[in-house]
């Protein structure tokens, strides 16, 4: 019986596409690398059109070439794979003691990862019943030296790559509160560094503050940052030592071993 349309396994609408997804499982099927003429026969693709696009996918370290006329899987789908895995663990471990700490705030929580000059928002805890909150779009990005958790990042940098940093982008500002001055910045990251943490004072947006403490993995490299949001009159000190707490136990359910 043939199966329903929606049932159908989905396809690229590019043909291209399709032949470098096809070529790119074949390459997965093997542990060792692979002849060009057994990709083209396993493919149905003839050699030279295969032949130029693992070149292609080969520009981008999507393919690596061992040998003339032979392919195997290139490192760059290793990061990108890696990198899928930290954030889907970091989500899965952060989500239920996000909640639990909304509770005790009633303030939005983000978590937050670093993604080149940006940290991106790829999870939040909130309520619509806690009437005027400040609540950041999951997929939402924004400077590393405006935001709480990207100083975080910042402040994990060796000085030379914070003064490559603040030189490729210029340390824009967006309040009459942004830091855009590189020797301002190195103080704040020097407050973060010897605390442990990090604040947003209206820098990214006028009428909201901002605290953050850092998430790390078993490797005991920092990874994400977990933040509490809220207008800046109602920013409670008090909910800090929780936020420290909260943070601590999602990096230990990533297998970090506290100092």
């Amino acid at each position: 019986m043939a199966k329903p349309d929606n049932l159908l396994p989905a396809k690229p609408t590019v043909q291209v596409i399709e032949r470098m997804f096809t070529l790119l499982e074949i390459l997965a099927s093997r542990e060792d690398a692979v002849s060009l003429k057994e990709i083209s026969e396993r493919s149905g693709l003839h050699p030279s059109t295969a032949h130029r696009i693992l070149n292609d996918l080969a520009i981008g370290s999507f393919v690596d070439r061992p040998a003339a006329g032979n392919y195997r899987l290139g490192m760059r789908l290793l990061e990108l794979g890696n990198l899928v895995k930290a954030r889907l663990n970091v989500r899965d471990a952060a989500l239920v003691p996000m909640r639990e700490l909304h509770k005790l705030t009633q303030q939005p929580v983000n978590l937050s990862m670093r993604q080149g000059d940006e940290i991106v928002y790829v999870e939040r805890t909130y309520s619509e019943r806690s009437g005027m909150q400040v609540v950041r779009a999951i997929g939402g990005r924004a400077p590393l030296h405006l935001t709480s958790v990207g100083k975080l990042f910042l402040a994990s940098d060796d000085p030379q790559r914070l003064r490559t940093y603040a030189t490729r982008t210029g340390l824009p500002g967006q309040t009459r509160n942004s830091i855009t001055e590189l020797p301002v910045l190195e103080r704040e990251l020097s407050k973060a560094r010897q605390y442990g943490i990090a604040r947003d004072n209206e820098e990214l947006e006028l009428g909201v503050r901002c605290m953050a403490a850092g998430i790390y993995d078993d490797q005991n490299k920092l990874v994400a940052g977990l933040s509490i949001s809220a207008p800046a009159d109602r920013l409670d000190e008090s909910w800090l030592s929780k936020l420290q707490a909260t943070a601590n136990e999602i990096s230990v359910a990533l297998g970090y071993t506290p100092r």
